[in-house]
């Protein structure tokens, strides 16, 4: 897959995600998710069910949230890679964590569901050429490129594994 010089627009607070991401966007992605997969495989259903503070997200409702925001992310770089100038609205994290009932969902499940996800993100990812990538869209008010939406998908994923491996297991 070509890759894009650097990612030119996204909001700042997304920079920390970006950074995780360095080099084949498509590799990364894969090597994110494998990474993801072997941690998450060693977590029971009980295990997953628990939150490491009261008002704190299940490893299950992580599993979900990343689920979610994967493909809401993936839409928006369709969307952009496209050319598609039309602004898109953003989405409230906590709403769709709430409304998913992930907890009642097996690990096998969720984590059948992430890896095809995944699969598709990849796939949609190398189809992008260079100038795919470097074109620019308006999701939640603010620009980003559509390679900038890949390496927050992998940046997002590995900050979120990095809290489960410090604060679940």
């Amino acid at each position: 897959m070509p890759q894009a010089q650097s990612p030119k627009a996204f909001p700042a607070y997304y920079n920390y995600y970006i950074s995780l991401s360095e080099g084949d966007l498509a590799a990364n992605l894969r090597k994110a998710h494998d990474t993801t997969q072997i941690i998450l495989s060693r977590i029971s259903d009980a295990d997953a069910e628990k939150g490491y503070a009261p008002g704190k997200w299940t490893i299950k409702e992580i599993i979900q949230h990343l689920i979610d925001s994967e493909r809401i992310f993936a839409y928006r770089a369709l969307r952009f890679a496209r050319a598609d100038e039309t602004p898109l609205m953003g989405f409230e994290q906590d709403d769709y964590v709430a409304m998913a009932y992930a907890n009642k969902r097996s690990m096998q499940a969720l984590m059948r569901e992430f890896a095809c996800v995944r699969d598709a993100s990849i796939v949609l990812f190398e189809s992008f050429d260079t100038e795919m990538l470097e074109r620019i869209g308006t999701a939640n008010k603010t620009e980003a490129t559509v390679e900038s939406i890949g390496r927050v998908i992998v940046g997002h994923e590995i900050h979120h594994m990095d809290v489960i491996k410090s604060k679940y297991l």
